[in-house]
């Protein structure tokens, strides 16, 4: 079995390290060697923050390189196009949560927002699927779990791993007044994207309810 790349870059504030911190939890529950490592050094200020999580047999640097990562999760669409270098060309997958966080310098006019950062990236040719985690995570009653949305849907990407793991490790990590939340958060990703892991997406619906129909 070789080793499992993953990336996952947001900013400051939007819970990278905790998704990390909990596919890391995953794989070692799951049996498999584990190296993660993070920078997150403006991140109290909404900078960027992104972490590697690299899980096998054996592994024995925590760092992805470039043109390497099996996923890659963008938490805001401008760190999914900042980290797309990292995504492996032949049969990677970029997730981004179709949502815009407009950074300093832009909000000053200094530089422009990348809107168009998704269809770019498809032009390329890279496997990206839009995910509006933000969106529906608001729907489920709290915006701040977009990352476990986000995480649930890597986790359908990742079958080195069962639900069964995940949906322990998550129960084990979380705190018991935030846990259904976020089990149903995660739910909701990885129903969206268990039909879609082989081949990748299309573009996501924008109701969760309409999950069920997938």
């Amino acid at each position: 079995m070789n080793t499992t790349n993953l990336i996952f870059a947001g900013v400051g504030g939007q819970g990278v390290l905790l998704i990390a911190e909990l596919t890391a939890r995953a794989a070692v529950r799951a049996g498999f060697d584990v190296k993660q490592t993070e920078v997150h050094g403006v991140s109290q200020r909404g900078g960027s923050v992104e972490s590697h999580v690299r899980f096998g047999p054996v592994v024995y640097s925590p760092l992805v390189t470039a043109g390497q990562a099996d996923v890659v999760v963008g938490l805001e669409k401008l760190e999914g196009l900042r980290y797309a270098n990292f995504v492996n060309l032949q049969c990677g997958s970029l997730l981004v949560n179709d949502h815009e966080i407009i950074p300093g310098s832009v909000a000053g006019a200094a530089e422009k927002y990348p809107h168009y950062a998704i269809e770019f990236l498809r032009g390329k040719g890279l496997k990206v699927t839009a995910i509006p985690a933000s969106r529906w995570a608001k729907d489920l009653g709290d915006g701040r779990v977009a990352n476990m949305i986000m995480l649930g849907a890597m986790s359908a990407l990742t079958p080195q791993m069962s639900e069964e793991v995940w949906l322990a490790t998550l129960t084990e990590r979380i705190p018991e007044k935030y846990r259904a939340l976020n089990l149903k958060a995660f739910e909701t990703g990885r129903s969206f994207a268990s039909p879609l892991a082989s081949p990748l997406p299309a573009e996501a619906g924008s109701d969760p309810k309409d999950l069920s129909k997938n």
